[in-house]
């Protein structure tokens, strides 16, 4: 019984993260079919209301996915001490957990961009911002690769 629990929590953590990430490329192909002119380095757009959307459904999904993964998985918060005498097993699974942080707080930061410069008060005029959407719907499919490793090392640290 515990396989098939940890078998559908990965496939759980997995399959939100890749929605997530589907949804940050779906809207940055959004926000690509507005208006916009570019001259050199400078470009005036029109913000989109479909990319804003999924922006934030992707921002939002990434969320619970990583509170699902580190509430599944266990969170284990050593000193440094404790962690130099821990086993390989727990060392790579809070290298893993540092790693999901990581890449959380920069995928989230990419949508979080993405989601602002698309808010419908938002007709910006400046510098080009290409594709801050579409990297943190890859970022958010990276998180999916090591919050897995995360919960299958750190249970597997427990047993």
């Amino acid at each position: 019984m515990g396989k098939f629990i940890g078998i559908f929590a990965c496939l759980l953590i997995v399959s939100l993260d890749i929605i997530a990430g589907v949804l940050g490329i779906r809207a940055e192909a959004a926000q690509n079919e507005e208006k916009h002119l570019r001259l050199w380095i400078f470009e005036c757009k029109e913000p989109s209301h479909d990319a804003y959307v999924l922006g934030l459904a992707a921002a939002s999904i990434l969320g619970i996915a990583h509170v699902l993964a580190n509430l599944l998985g266990g969170c284990s918060a050593c000193t440094q001490e404790e962690i130099h005498k821990a086993s390989p097993t727990k060392q790579l699974s809070m290298a893993c957990l540092v790693f999901t942080w990581i890449i959380l707080a920069v995928g989230m930061s990419m949508l979080v961009i993405g989601i602002i410069s698309n808010h419908k008060s938002r007709a910006s005029c400046g510098f080009t911002h290409h594709h801050f959407l579409s990297i943190g719907g890859i970022l958010c499919m990276v998180h999916a690769m090591f919050a897995v490793a995360y919960y299958v090392t750190s249970t597997s640290a427990l047993d």
